[in-house]
């Protein structure tokens, strides 16, 4: 039997939504490296934040990942940020997800080896989060970004929060940047018919994990000016756990309890198959629906049988 081939995904967020200019040179920086591809750029002026998707072979993805790190510590200024998105740096964080061929252990021992060579090559100082965590309590994302970039650079010299790699204080453009491992994750935003804040941050704290909502969601209100509305905004941990359409259906609810309407919503960077598929079935009533009956997935069967990618 031939190997297992070893794909690895990687959706690095960097703070800067509102200049096509620097998110094209991020981009740039991450193509031609051998064995990686860039399958996806999301970009949103309110948040003022990138989200980018690489798929491919773990070295050539940390290879592509760095050179982007490296590229925004030149064009990102952290001391004039500003943008509804939490962040404490200019690549805010970077997740490793295992795709095929590798477990978490390999996403792990990867995001420890990038973290280790951002802080030691770029001097820029470097958490550890999710199953990449040094620390139990720097398993969650928003421990380590309490307070954002502000409080970070008052607060870095303390014991609790110094870096896991790097030295204790902050780059002068760059912030800190957070990297880790994590299962597939969705980012998902249910924007809201309104302009009233408080209410897209009580809906947040009714429908997030943490304030005992539905399990597997990180949740917050965000103000987008541009289109003069508030967004719930969320990361599903855990499709499989809590579903997009469980979760669109908990925002619904509590924003039509308070006389609002749902506007619309949307999906950042990309998502699985079977997390829409699971959606059309809920909404079209349609439990037997399969992925083999979707015309490009079976398309793509063929061809990665065709080329050996069944192999393992």
């Amino acid at each position: 039997m031939a190997n297992a081939v070893e794909i690895v995904e990687c959706v690095p967020n960097f703070s800067e939504g509102r200049r096509p200019a620097v998110v094209e040179a991020i981009a740039a920086s991450m193509q031609g490296v051998a064995g990686a591809a860039l399958l996806d750029v999301s970009l949103d002026a309110d948040h003022n934040r990138c989200v980018l998707t690489l798929v491919g072979s773990p070295d050539a993805v940390a290879e592509a990942v760095f050179r982007g790190v490296r590229t925004a510590a030149g064009l990102i200024d952290m001391e004039r940020h500003q943008g509804g998105h939490p962040r404490v740096g200019a690549a805010d964080v970077i997740p490793f997800i295992p795709v095929r061929g590798l477990d978490m252990s390999r996403c792990v021992d990867l995001a420890r080896r990038v973290g280790e060579r951002i802080a030691r090559e770029l001097e820029i100082p470097v958490y550890l989060y999710g199953e990449a965590a040094a620390l139990p309590e720097r398993r969650s994302l928003g421990a380590i970004r309490k307070g954002q970039y502000e409080a970070l650079k008052v607060e870095i010299g303390r014991p609790e929060r110094r870096p896991d790699f790097g030295p204790p204080r902050l780059h002068p453009t760059a912030g800190a940047t957070i990297v880790g491992a994590r299962k597939p994750l969705l980012a998902y935003n249910v924007d809201l018919a309104t302009e009233e804040k408080t209410l897209a941050d009580a809906i947040a704290r009714k429908v997030r994990t943490s304030s005992g909502g539905l399990p597997g969601i990180m949740a917050a209100g965000i103000e987008m000016k541009e289109r003069r509305r508030v967004q719930v905004s969320m990361n599903l941990t855990d499709t499989d756990v809590t579903p997009v359409q469980v979760a669109f259906e908990a925002v619904r609810r509590e924003a039509e309890a308070r006389g609002v309407e749902v506007a619309e919503s949307e999906i950042i960077g990309l998502v699985t198959l079977e997390a829409l598929l699971d959606a059309v079935r809920h909404y079209l009533r349609m439990p037997g629906l399969k992925a083999e009956q979707v015309l490009e997935a079976r398309l793509l069967a063929l061809l990665l049988e065709e080329r050996g990618g069944g192999a393992e």
